[in-house]
């Protein structure tokens, strides 16, 4: 690749789980407050074009969405994310010139750290929302956003008070674009949802505790009663990768990953999930992991870590550890190739995001940089397979 120019927790008590509960429930209305109030996180405008019930949408099985992550910017709480409005504006242009053909991008997924710091509404206010909003508003599309460490800090237990602080944050921020306490789709008080829309089913959940009992089960449930007749694509999106190169990764292996690999790649795998969208690393990465599902046939997950959303890019720093991995996956036979590395020069690496093509049983991937690395080719072009169909373009 060319070198581009210059860079098992404790159980939350009930009480806990209440207060949670009842901040969802009154989350103030887009527009309750101006826009320069500091002490309370305003809501996400509604997408102009919202999806439409599950069921009405059974019958597509031609679209995009796009896929991103790690937006926080250096001046957080200051200035708007001014790398991020980058990706923004390019992705609108996307948006636009796809809006009438046959994929039209339906929504965007972002895998998390929105901001710096999830705790102090300035951050969300100043910015970070303004910018989603010309997503849902000229975009038009929906925006779904699982929570990273600096969202809701990395903590693992539910009750710990930065991540309440956080995580109350967040569900104001993302009020009106995530499905409601309560709803089939939503585990109550958590961050943990999911929606089907043609032939794909998409899982959000919050790795900073992915030891949580209570969500895993969740997770499980949802997968386990899905019709696979309907939705033959199954997408996860999460913040901590089961496996990366970059500082997060390689020889070290944080909490979160570990706690990733051990309760949910085995899930996935026992329910053919296919598709897994993180972030955590601040560049590009693509792995596939090959395995033999119940019955003995060839399987495949990729993972995309798209980390390029405007936070500062890391490099490469090594390969991660799998060994203990491979060999807890015994009778799945899981086999992880990396199949795009990330460069080891900061300018090999760009600001980007990912637009993913559903056309039926096909899916390919397609890499956008925006500014100077407006030629990023991760792999020696910028688009992609995903699974094992063939795909000519």
């Amino acid at each position: 690749m060319r070198s581009l120019r210059c860079r098992s927790v404790r159980a939350v008590t009930a009480s806990a789980v209440l207060a949670l509960s009842a901040t969802a429930k009154t989350l103030p209305a887009q527009g309750a407050q101006s826009a320069g109030a500091a002490d309370t996180v305003l809501s996400i405008a509604k997408p102009r074009n919202p999806l439409p019930a599950e069921a009405a949408s059974a019958s597509v099985t031609r679209f995009s969405f796009i896929a991103y992550g790690d937006t926080r910017g250096r001046r957080d709480g200051v200035n708007e994310q001014y790398e991020h409005s980058l990706v923004v504006e390019s992705m609108l242009r996307t948006i636009k010139s796809m809006e009438n053909g046959p994929e039209p991008i339906r929504f965007v997924l972002q895998s998390g750290d929105a901001v710096v710091n999830g705790r102090d509404p300035k951050q969300w206010n100043v910015s970070f929302i303004s910018l989603i909003n010309r997503l849902t508003t000229i975009g038009g599309v929906p925006y779904y956003l699982a929570p990273g460490n600096h969202d809701v800090t990395s903590a693992a237990e539910l009750n710990a008070p930065g991540r309440l602080v956080g995580l109350q944050n967040y569900l104001r921020a993302v009020g009106q674009l995530i499905p409601a306490d309560g709803a089939t789709r939503r585990l109550a008080g958590y961050p943990t949802y999911a929606f089907g829309y043609g032939n794909t089913f998409v899982i959000a959940f919050d790795s900073n505790i992915a030891e949580d009992s209570t969500q895993l089960a969740w997770v499980r449930g949802q997968l386990e009663g899905l019709d696979r007749t309907r939705f033959t694509h199954v997408v996860a999106f999460f913040h901590h990768p089961a496996y990366s190169s970059g500082p997060h990764g390689g020889t070290t292996i944080e909490r979160p990953t570990l706690a990733v690999r051990a309760n949910y790649m085995p899930l996935f795998r026992r329910h053919n999930v296919e598709m897994l969208f993180t972030g955590h690393e601040h560049f590009f990465e693509h792995f596939v992991e090959r395995y033999r599902d119940a019955a003995g046939q060839p399987r495949r997950i990729d993972q995309i870590v798209s980390g390029g959303g405007g936070a500062p890019l890391y490099t490469y720093q090594g390969e991660p550890d799998l060994r203990a991995y491979t060999q807890a996956a015994g009778a799945d036979s899981a086999r992880v190739t990396h199949l795009v590395r990330p460069g080891v020069r900061a300018g090999d690496n760009a600001y980007h995001y990912t637009v993913v093509h559903v056309d039926g049983a096909r899916v390919w991937v397609e890499v956008i940089g925006v500014d100077w690395g407006a030629g990023f080719a991760p792999y020696q072009s910028n688009r992609s397979t995903l699974g094992d169909s063939v795909v000519r373009r």
